[in-house]
């Protein structure tokens, strides 16, 4: 198989026979060979019944169901294990992508990168939509700085090795193309066009963007500190020390050579909470490290991705 196309849906009917018209039309025009996944993530309109009408007509289709709603990453990542294709493509199931952008994404992959991402140079969204969309990209921008103009845009093509021993999970499948440039794999960008939504609802929120900034703040944690994480607990730990141990001094110095009363200071208070903090970080570290051991442990995994052996 050479190309599998992941497409998640969540209630979008009315959506489905024309998109996967639309992808098949596409599709056969490359000349390769390929299959179109739609991950049905626990809809509750006619998405699944519609999915599984057309499956008895089309043998190029799969068509995989969840129990429930797991949200749109699981949905990916249901779709994305399920595939076979040497290349894999996500795309929106809500029409907003447009599959005639494919092909160019496929062309920009074949000049040697191993991730094309779609970028939405003209949006068709509404203003509060908007307006998150941008609000998510300047967080998103501070705390990564990965340099990908629309990394919420559905619309990308991997190269299959892309997704060994990646695990997606939260709200991560817009941080993927961050994900793999810190993994070592190469991140090109194609301007794609971005249609107005015509059918359904848009499932955007404020709360999938604080979701999604939660999941931002774990990523930087694991992208800088996934290897030693005591070397974050850990210097914290031992600032706080130092600046309890200082206020210490200080307040040892002035009950011996000037008999001052420390009862009630408020500096003794803020003293003893330096350095109990500060021995508390510490053993954050040091347990966290031993999780991290651990983690990497099982299964063989390893803190590092190797390109190609010659031998």
């Amino acid at each position: 198989m050479d190309i599998s196309v992941v497409v998640p849906v969540y209630n979008e009917a009315k959506n489905i026979y024309e998109l996967f018209h639309s992808l098949n039309g596409v599709l056969e025009k490359t000349n390769r060979a390929y299959q179109i996944i739609f991950v049905d993530d626990g809809s509750r309109d006619d998405s699944l019944k519609m999915l599984k009408d057309l499956k008895k007509k089309e043998a190029n289709l799969k068509v995989i169901a969840l129990r429930r709603n797991y949200g749109q990453t699981a949905a990916i990542d249901a779709g994305i294990k399920s595939s076979s294709g040497k290349v894999i493509i996500t795309i929106d199931g809500d029409l907003q992508n447009d599959p005639q952008d494919i092909p160019n994404l496929l062309r920009e992959l074949e000049k040697g990168y191993d991730v094309v991402s779609g970028w939405r140079y003209q949006r068709n969204d509404s203003f509060i939509r908007d307006a998150l969309s941008k609000l998510a990209y300047l967080l998103r921008e501070f705390i990564l700085a990965d340099k990908v103009h629309d990394s919420g845009c559905t619309l990308k093509a991997f190269r299959r090795e892309c997704f060994d021993g990646l695990n997606l999970y939260g709200e991560m499948h817009r941080f993927i193309p961050a994900v793999l440039a810190w993994k070592g794999f190469s991140i090109g960008e194609v301007k794609v066009s971005h249609q107005a939504r015509r059918y359904g609802k848009s499932k955007y929120s404020l709360t999938r963007v604080i979701k999604g900034f939660l999941d931002l703040l774990v990523l930087r944690f694991w992208m800088q500190y996934s290897g030693r994480p005591i070397h974050l607990f850990g210097v914290v730990g031992v600032i706080l020390l130092l600046l309890g141990f200082s206020s210490g001094a200080y307040l040892t110095f002035i009950k011996l050579y000037f008999h001052a009363q420390l009862a009630g200071r408020p500096l003794l208070f803020l003293t003893i909470l330096l350095v109990v903090t500060g021995v508390q970080f510490i053993v954050f570290g040091i347990l966290a490290d031993i999780m991290i051991q651990i983690y990497y442990g099982a299964n063989d995994r390893r803190i590092y991705n190797i390109k190609e052996t010659l031998e």
